[in-house]
Formats: structure tokens, sequence, C-alpha cells
């Protein structure tokens, strides 16, 4: 114990600001333990990206780049995905250019995830392998978010051409984020919560 005796007068006002301060300093430490582990489990469920035109995602790019529909895009992804680095190429009514980017792995694109606007959610990743974006009048851009979780944003507009429409390519027939990855974090950073809580109120 800090006082092994009742005083009384300013000896007692002292042991008792000075009890004050330290549960505070404990509490301000509490605080900054909770606050760290809620920022980790953030950072574990989110990873916001914004990928650009010509970055080092980009897979490709396609002109006219017409999105007709998911299996034409799905041809589309998987001509690039067949190109050599840094190749031209006229399949498929399109004009493809290959970029010099290299990935780990390109797996064949299946199963479409079709949207609009700029900000895109992955899920806890694993789950989308491409993202096929059309740019009225201008083209298509393929990008590579394999290595993505969470929510990204792409260019609304790419030299003065609007976004029209994104697609969203998987491997192995997957078309939606893994919700028992996600319901797993979820859980594991309430358990946190809860820790956190029963420590603070010690």
């Amino acid at each position: 114990m800090l006082c092994c005796k009742i005083e009384t007068g300013p000896a007692l006002v002292q042991c008792l600001l000075l009890l004050f301060s330290m549960k505070s300093i404990a509490l301000k430490h509490k605080l900054s333990i909770c606050t760290a582990v809620c920022a980790a489990f953030l950072a574990l469920t989110h990873n916001a990206s914004a990928l650009s035109v010509g970055d080092s995602h980009e897979l490709g790019f396609l002109w006219p780049g017409l999105s007709i529909g998911n299996q034409n895009n799905a041809t589309y992804v998987n001509h690039l995905v067949g190109m050599a680095l840094g190749a031209f190429d006229v399949a498929n009514g399109q004009i493809y250019f290959r970029s010099n980017n290299t990935f780990s792995s390109l797996p064949t694109a299946v199963s479409a995830l079709n949207g609009t606007g700029t900000t895109i959610n992955l899920g806890a990743g694993g789950v989308y392998t491409y993202l096929f974006a059309s740019y009225s009048g201008l083209g298509a851009e393929v990008w590579y978010v394999g290595d993505l979780h969470g929510v990204i944003t792409i260019p609304g507009i790419f030299n003065l051409c609007g976004l029209t429409k994104w697609t969203l390519f998987g491997p192995g027939g997957q078309g939606v984020p893994d919700g028992g990855t996600t319901a797993m974090l979820l859980g594991t950073a309430l358990g946190a919560l809860g820790m956190a809580r029963r420590f603070l109120k010690r």
C-alpha cells in the first residue's frame, strides 16, 4: 500500500492527491492501450488504397474498351493476362496495351460483380483479382487487385472522360467477399474491446 497509516491534515491531502494522480496516469495508459488495440484491428479490416491510371497495379488498357457485358469483359481481361509485358495487340474488337508490371499470380478472370462510383469495397481480400473500369469515350483501365483488401478508390475522370461502370473479377468462381473472414475479424475486434473494457474497470 502507498499509505500505510491514516494521516490527517496536509499529509492526508498529499497522499490522496498522489493516489489520484497515479490512478489518472494508469487510466491514461489503459486508454492508450485500448486505442492502440482498436487501431490495430481497424488496420486489419481496412486497407484504403487509391488506384490511378498507369500505376503499379495496372494490368493494361483497352480501346475503345466498351463495357458490353461481363462475359465480354472477362474475355478482354483474360486476353491481357496472356499478353507479353509491354505488348500491343488487336483482338475481339479491342486494341490492347499490356503494362510492364509483373504480378505474383494471374489466374483466369471469372465471376463478375458490377458497380458504379469511385469507391469499391474489396472485402477481406483474396476474392477479387481484377478490376475493369470503363471511361466513356476513352477506353477501359484494368487493374490487378489480388493483393489489396478493404476500401479502394479509382479515378472518376480520366483525360476529361468520366467513369461509367466498373467490374470486379475473381478466380475460382467466387463473386462475393468472404463473409466468414470478415465475421471472424469483427468477432476478434469485439472480443478485444470487451477485454479492454474489463481492464479499464480495474
